[in-house]
């Protein structure tokens, strides 16, 4: 036998016997990083095979891809890089190496979750960068929009209020009432049923909102923060192991290495960057998460609504809506943000219920003009009859907006305060892991960065002592459909009672 047959047998014998390889050793690259060209670091035949586990401390995938990479085509007509792609969907990544000295976590989504894990980090000597796609501000759900007009409009437009039931999130809001964030919302909030019926909701908890609206409050949580680190806006595209790191990138451009990652944020696209990144089983657990959409309309009127409070001395300024499909809250920021300014135009939020929101969800990026012109009118007809006035009665707003908030609330959570991976070094944190609250959220925040901050006490072992929440089932979430409010005793929606304003 020739050498070539020799060679081509050896190489048979070599695959065939793939699963009694142990995982790569770590190799640590002498040059610096980053590269003088983005060129990918070619992988070994041994290197693509199906390790259930495989070690990524630095030959695994390569170097992270940049602009240039070439793509050369096998003899079989599928690329090179295709074959490499889809086997690394199926495979673990491992870091074995000790943790840097000085740590540094990437933290991907810049809601409450986000923020408030980075700020606990901080409080553990433990340095972060947020990126955040956000291009008015930090927040996620803690949005406010501001119109300027005649008169500035200023509209709560996702999350409206919060509650506090955890000791550890007392002690977060005590911090923010005395940094004059937020304060107690003291307005009248109750149920309202179709035809105008209002009845006030008792509370065994205050009701806080943001002092200036949500935005405000999600804005100012770093800004005493000295090892914290703000990118925005930033679309996180890529998420890539080497040399013990991860890097993650933005459209081919780099955005730095990270000895740990945390995801932030959910739906389509947290699932796209998970389901190549080498990360199957928080991949998984992300996917089993399921979401509802909630329309969102802002209208704003010169004049105080016909509102009736059944003998009340003041009108309401929140009230979750019943029996009505296309409403499921409203809420008059303008009284609720600004008490004492009776002279402003009101600026109400209108929320719909998630079965509305099913029946006319279309891409949020891209609302048809034509269905937000029924939504508009939907949820005005909706109104109407929530406050019992008759069709076509309630004033004109000077101002409308709808938005679509897709993945607005979670409808199932595993219960538990976050997810991490200690192979892969990367954890998930947000408020679906334990309900759909600012409380959940920021419990969450805390509690991944204090097991993040252990887990580097500990070396950064993969070993499976750190894992958390990596096969949990998941299980329906209560509440409203805006979501859950500890100690606000309101009646959840019943889709079978609600009546149809559509068409």
């Amino acid at each position: 036998m020739g050498l070539e047959g020799k060679a081509v047998s050896m190489a048979v014998a070599l695959v065939g016997c793939s699963y009694a390889f142990k995982p790569l050793k770590p190799f640590f690259s002498r040059n610096p990083w980053p590269p003088p060209s983005p060129t990918t670091v070619p992988l070994s035949l041994a290197e693509a095979r199906p390790f259930k586990k495989q070690s990524m401390d630095g030959g695994g995938r390569g170097a992270p891809r940049g602009k240039s990479s070439t793509r050369k085509r096998s003899s079989y007509g599928t690329s090179r890089r295709s074959i490499i792609k889809k086997s690394f969907s199926q495979e673990q990544v491992v870091f074995t190496s000790p943790v840097a000295p000085d740590p540094v976590v990437g933290i991907i989504g810049g809601g409450i979750a986000g923020l408030v894990c980075a700020a606990t980090l901080e409080e553990r000597g433990i340095r972060s960068t947020v990126f955040d796609t956000g291009m008015h501000g930090l927040g996620g759900r803690m949005a406010t929009r501001l119109i300027e007009c005649e008169q500035q409009l200023v509209f709560d437009h996702a999350a409206q209020f919060f509650t506090v039931s955890d000791s550890k999130f007392q002690k977060l809001v005590e911090r923010w009432l005395s940094q004059g964030l937020v304060r107690e919302w003291k307005g009248l909030v109750g149920e309202l049923e179709t035809g105008g019926h209002f009845k006030p909701i008792p509370s065994s908890s205050p009701r806080y909102i943001g002092v200036k609206g949500m935005k405000a409050l999600a804005d100012s949580i770093l800004n005493q923060n000295t090892m914290v680190n703000v990118v925005r806006p930033c679309w996180i595209s890529q998420l890539d192991p080497f040399n013990g790191k991860w890097h993650l990138s933005e459209k081919g451009k780099l955005h730095g290495q990270f000895d740990s990652i945390v995801i932030a944020h959910n739906g389509k696209c947290a699932n796209r960057l998970l389901s190549s990144s080498g990360l199957p089983l928080l991949t998984k657990q992300m996917k089993r998460l399921e979401l509802s959409a909630i329309w969102a309309l802002l209208a704003a009127f010169k004049d105080p609504l016909p509102i009736s409070c059944n003998g009340t001395s003041s009108a309401f300024e929140g009230a979750f809506v019943k029996g009505v499909d296309s409403i499921s809250w409203m809420a008059n920021n303008t009284s609720k943000l600004f008490p004492s300014c009776n002279s402003l135009p009101q600026c109400w939020t209108f929320f719909s219920t998630a079965a509305y929101g099913k029946q006319n969800k279309v891409p949020q990026e891209s609302i048809p003009n034509i269905t937000a012109e029924k939504v508009k009118e939907d949820m005005l007809g909706g109104v109407e009859i929530a406050l019992g006035l008759t069709k076509g009665s309630l004033p004109h707003p000077f101002y409308t907006r709808v938005q679509l908030w897709g993945a607005a609330l979670p409808t199932n959570t595993p219960g538990i305060p976050f997810i991490f991976d200690p192979q892969g070094r990367g954890g998930i944190c947000g408020d679906w892991l334990l309900g759909s609250s600012v409380e959940s959220a920021a419990l969450s925040g805390m509690a991944l960065a204090n097991h993040i901050a252990d887990h580097f006490q500990s070396g950064g072992s993969p070993s499976d002592e750190f894992a958390v929440g990596l096969h949990d089932v998941f299980q329906p979430v209560g509440g409203h459909d805006i979501g859950q409010f500890p100690g606000v005793n309101y009646a959840e929606q019943n889709p079978k009672s609600l009546i149809s304003v559509a068409g």
